[in-house]
């Protein structure tokens, strides 16, 4: 296991700047997702982790060591590529042991050590086989596994699984996050997929054009996302922002929402600071509610909106509404047969989950 600081790191092609002072750390034994769309600059970051790309500015450190001039063999680190990259002639017992034998380990290590990774991923009885009798799944572990017998001081996955099908991919993380339970390894793992992110992490940095948006436990970044962006991208479906305006009244801190056809709601209790709440009383605010954090109301208590519905989406264990709030479509996540298209229903919000963003800047006020 192995400390990683990421100090002001900095990463330009000609006048192009693809990665902005980026800085990021994590402890001994952490699992760092980096999530955003294709382009942010996080297979970029990895890349310069690794040793494969070079450093335009700022520091990496490795158990306190810089290693901004190493070669990726002198970093102490394991690579799992998206595209498995296993030698299609050699078995994969020859696969799994091919890095050590360059080193020079003994070959009754090696053979240990092959044990020892094969039984941990569950593929002893594949050892004998070549990549083009495994499927995708297996020949993924086959290459979790060559980065397993390294015992490294850090682990990168680019993108592992965006090759496999849905059910493999859930299985594969699964694996993943078995494999990090069992050896603790420091591991640093890029994905545009939020659920990859939110399962596997214990900590994400959210990225957008080389910068990182907001770097956070993943229960957190889905709580109290630090911007709109943010918001947007964690979650399925995402939060939904809605224009409102501010409203304090006393020690409660309102929102006054527009509802389609409809006299404005006021959705009361947000857990926003009275000072931050008296700064912007009365001005535009985008108000984030989740689809979760609706529900059918049992009459017209404090915080609930009587709204028109548009679409029903029955996804089997819930019922995904949308209805317009805010000029804006909103969807709601409901139990099933709960609500109908074009009826009327009765929505309670959990206040205490509502994020508040500011209009103008697009972040979160607390």
């Amino acid at each position: 296991m192995s400390t990683l600081e990421i100090d002001r790191v900095r990463k330009s092609y000609g006048i192009h700047e693809v990665l902005k002072e980026v800085s990021i750390s994590i402890g001994a034994g952490d699992f760092l997702v980096l999530l955003g769309p294709s382009g942010c600059g996080k297979s970029t970051l990895l890349n310069m982790i690794a040793g494969l790309d070079t450093i335009t500015g700022g520091e990496i450190r490795i158990a306190g060591k810089v290693v901004n001039n190493l070669s990726p063999k002198d970093r102490d680190i394991a690579m799992v590529f998206q595209s498995y990259a296993l030698y299609p002639t050699m078995t994969v017992r020859q696969n799994i042991e091919f890095g050590m034998k360059i080193r020079g380990v003994t070959p009754a290590d090696r053979d240990k050590a092959v044990k020892t990774a094969a039984d941990l991923l569950q593929m002893s009885h594949l050892l004998d086989r070549k990549p083009a009798q495994l499927s995708g799944g297996q020949r993924q572990r086959v290459a979790m596994g060559r980065a397993i017998v390294r015992q490294p001081k850090l682990f990168l996955f680019d993108e592992p699984l965006s090759n496999l099908d849905a059910k493999l991919r859930v299985d594969m993380r699964t694996e993943i996050k078995r494999l990090h339970a069992r050896l603790r390894t420091t591991i640093v793992y890029v994905t545009h997929d939020q659920i990859e992110a939110m399962t596997l992490a214990t900590r994400v940095a959210v990225m957008k054009d080389g910068v990182v948006q907001q770097l956070d436990e993943p229960q957190a970044v889905y709580d109290r996302p630090a911007n709109v962006y943010v918001a947007k991208f964690v979650g399925s479906p995402s939060m939904n922002i809605i224009p409102g305006v501010l409203e304090v009244q006393g020690s409660t801190v309102s929102a006054v929402v527009g509802i389609a056809h409809r006299q404005p709601a006021r959705i009361s209790g947000i857990p926003v600071s009275l000072d931050a709440a008296r700064k912007f009383a009365g001005k535009k605010m985008l108000v984030g509610i989740r689809p979760e954090n609706f529900s059918i109301a049992t009459g017209h208590q404090g915080s609930a909106l009587a709204v028109d519905i548009d679409v029903v989406e029955p996804t089997g264990p819930d019922t995904l509404v949308v209805f317009n709030c805010g000029g804006v479509e909103v969807t709601a996540r409901l139990p099933p047969k709960q609500a109908s298209a074009g009826s009327e229903a009765i929505l309670s919000v959990d206040t205490s989950k509502v994020v508040i963003f500011d209009a103008d800047t697009e972040t979160r006020i607390d």
